[in-house]
């Protein structure tokens, strides 16, 4: 950044503040009258005012880097609390794994239990599932991967879920694969 001042800032400066003085008084006539004076007093604003300038430059320049390393910090650290969330579920699962000489009713518990765990975690993160079975095929949400005849729902209605599918605070995250009934 610059802030040598021109000469030509100076002048031009000198000149607006001559034209924009009011009309002296009579009694001000001879203190008006010493150009030097009258110089050195627009000098001295000029000064003022090119210090503000540089001043307001700085702090601008600041902001501007201040919000730069502020958007690029929550770019950075934006699944954060998400991240210390699943460590909770990653350690369940790890538990369980180190139980020696565990039976499978305990395991299938142990593995429930996380399950659950994990789906919490996602509901507080906004993080929704899809899971259509008897509802109208929606091609917003649902992806279609072939048709069948049913019996039980209405032709269009989704028959079989194969993949559920979720969404993030109402956005679209993954469609659910779904078998929907033919007509």
């Amino acid at each position: 950044m610059n802030t040598e001042r021109p000469e030509e800032f100076v002048e031009e400066a000198a000149a607006d503040a001559q034209t924009e003085v009011p009309e002296p008084e009579p009694e001000d006539v001879a203190q008006d009258l010493d150009p030097e004076a009258a110089l050195a007093e627009v000098q001295a604003k000029a000064d003022e005012n090119w210090e503000r300038y540089v001043r307001a430059l700085a702090e601008a320049d600041n902001i501007r880097k201040r919000a730069g390393r502020d958007v690029e910090n929550a770019h950075k650290f934006a699944l954060e609390r998400f991240g210390k969330e699943l460590l909770g579920v990653k350690d369940t699962l790890e538990m369980g794994l180190a139980v020696d000489g565990a039976s499978v009713e305990s395991l299938l518990e142990g593995s429930n239990a996380t399950l659950k765990l994990l789906a919490s975690t996602l509901e507080r993160f906004g993080i929704v599932e899809v899971d259509p079975v008897g509802e109208p095929f929606d091609p917003d949400f649902h992806e279609a991967i072939s048709m069948q005849p049913s019996d039980d729902v209405e032709p269009g209605s989704v028959v079989t879920v194969v993949q559920k599918g979720y969404t993030l605070n109402g956005r679209l995250l993954r469609p659910a694969m779904v078998i929907v009934a033919a007509e």
